[in-house]
């Protein structure tokens, strides 16, 4: 990566996680807290949990269609501002009623598709796939953080003083968007027709879809009866429960690097995610029989992480190697859609189940769930080849042109473009850089010479291969 890729990245990656970490946060503590709230039920607690999951699946295309037209950071600002006051609502409720709405209104400020194409718009496509995965590793550290940091913090600020936190993070990720996160090239954001109807015939893409909506589904839901549980069958205080969370995602890390490196080895992918849904269901079956046992239930809950963590890291990476490079933005935000609807549905039906059945009925749901999602990927047999082909040989070359205007930079850009073996240009006007994706095969080096006598480039910012 060059150095304003890393920079773009990481701020863009730091500024999920951060949101990511707001809304994980009261995941293993709210269930406890709501119990005592007027007019809660635990399907009114199920809904208060997930609700910002709907919101965020029925606004993310909206989002990222709006960030095509009018810039990523103008709308992920708005998203941000949007969370913010939800967070706000929510901290100040005093009825369940109302947490529910501050929470549908976090989910309204969808800017996970924009924060992905902006990702994009920063990276080339040699570096795209690792850029990625580096967002989907800093949201499973988000939530690790939320799961140690929530049962401690909650004895000294109460939930309303997480949701007050959630906001103030949400700010800090504002700053570091215009502060800190470069400005994306002016590269050209085609429409592509029929883009949505391409995703959903996608068979392989529809996998990895159901995939996350079944993975965070079972997450919210586990965590409408388990917080429970350790009260009520183990005898665990609330705030006592981060001994159990902390022990438990730090034994699942083995488990993570082990089925993420599987799934990058020859004929290892598909084994790689048959694994990890294996794990889920095996955690949900111990679950359902664990009674008060506290060792079998920790016991679950390391399986269970060790599967949802090599999942989390896995699913979107293979969604961006899979998805047509022309409607990878499309790809991403339907993938982010089924997300986040697996995160309503999970809190809704979780607390429904948990209502009649208890917590055995909404194991028995979870494990259910994940079988089906096991047979779908056993017969599939082509998502194997289609990430096993070579890739194309291409090289990247780095050029130097001083700052620019945003029409010199268009016209750099459209010149670039034309040249025989060149496979992407972007240019950054403010930066003044030109990064030059071509066919080492097809690509004649000495058309930068006439480049470089019309553009008024010095002799020492002539590109190099990288």
């Amino acid at each position: 990566m060059t150095a304003a890729e890393r920079r773009g990245t990481g701020a863009l990656a730091g500024i999920f996680a951060l949101r990511m970490f707001g809304l994980f946060l009261i995941l293993p503590v709210f269930a406890l807290y709501a119990r005592d709230l007027p007019g809660s039920t635990p399907i009114a607690v199920g809904l208060a949990l997930g609700v910002y999951g709907l919101s965020q699946a029925l606004l993310q295309i909206p989002f990222g269609l709006a960030s095509d037209r009018f810039g990523r950071k103008p709308l992920i600002t708005l998203g941000l501002v949007i969370f913010i006051a939800g967070s706000v609502i929510a901290a100040k409720s005093t009825s369940i009623e109302w947490i529910i709405v501050g929470r549908a209104l976090q989910g309204a400020g969808a800017v996970a598709s924009a924060i992905l194409a902006l990702t994009s718009d920063l990276t080339r496509d040699a570096v795209r796939t690792k850029a990625m995965a580096l967002i989907g590793v800093s949201i499973g550290f988000s939530f690790l953080a939320a799961l140690m940091i929530a049962p401690a913090l909650t004895p000294v600020i109460g939930v309303p003083g997480l949701f007050w936190m959630t906001a103030g993070l949400a700010t800090l990720s504002i700053l570091v968007l215009w502060f800190v996160v470069p400005e994306a090239p002016v590269t050209p954001r085609p429409k592509v027709r029929g883009a949505v109807r391409r995703v959903v015939t996608d068979a392989q893409l529809m996998r990895l879809n159901f995939g996350i909506f079944v993975l965070h589904a079972t997450l919210t839901a586990l965590f409408v009866a388990v917080p429970v549980m350790l009260v009520d069958d183990v005898g665990m205080a609330n705030a006592e429960h981060w001994k159990v969370y902390v022990p438990v995602m730090l034994a699942s890390i083995p488990a993570l690097v082990l089925l993420v490196r599987m799934s990058h080895a020859p004929g290892g992918t598909k084994k790689a995610l048959l694994i990890g849904v294996a794990s889920v269901i095996v955690s949900f079956i111990l679950l359902a029989v664990s009674g008060s046992s506290f060792w079998i239930l920790a016991v679950a809950l390391t399986v269970f992480f060790s599967g949802f963590n090599s999942l989390e890291a896995m699913l979107p990476s293979l969604t961006s190697r899979l998805a047509p490079a022309d409607i990878k933005g499309t790809a991403l935000g339907a993938f982010n859609t089924l997300e986040f609807l697996g995160i309503f549905v999970g809190g809704v039906a979780g607390g429904a189940v948990f209502g009649a059945f208890g917590p055995a009925g909404v194991f028995g749901l979870c494990a259910v769930i994940a079988a089906l999602w096991l047979l779908l990927m056993f017969f599939s047999s082509d998502i194997e080849s289609t990430l096993t082909s070579p890739p194309e040989t291409t090289q990247t070359l780095e050029i130097h042109i001083g700052p620019r205007t945003p029409d010199e930079a268009e016209a750099l850009e459209k010149r670039l473009a034309g040249y025989e073996g060149v496979r992407k240009v972007t240019v950054n006007s403010l930066e003044g850089a030109i990064s030059l994706t071509i066919d080492p095969d097809r690509f004649d080096r000495s058309v930068l010479d006439e480049f470089v006598e019309t553009v008024n480039i010095r002799a020492s910012d002539l590109p190099a291969q990288t």
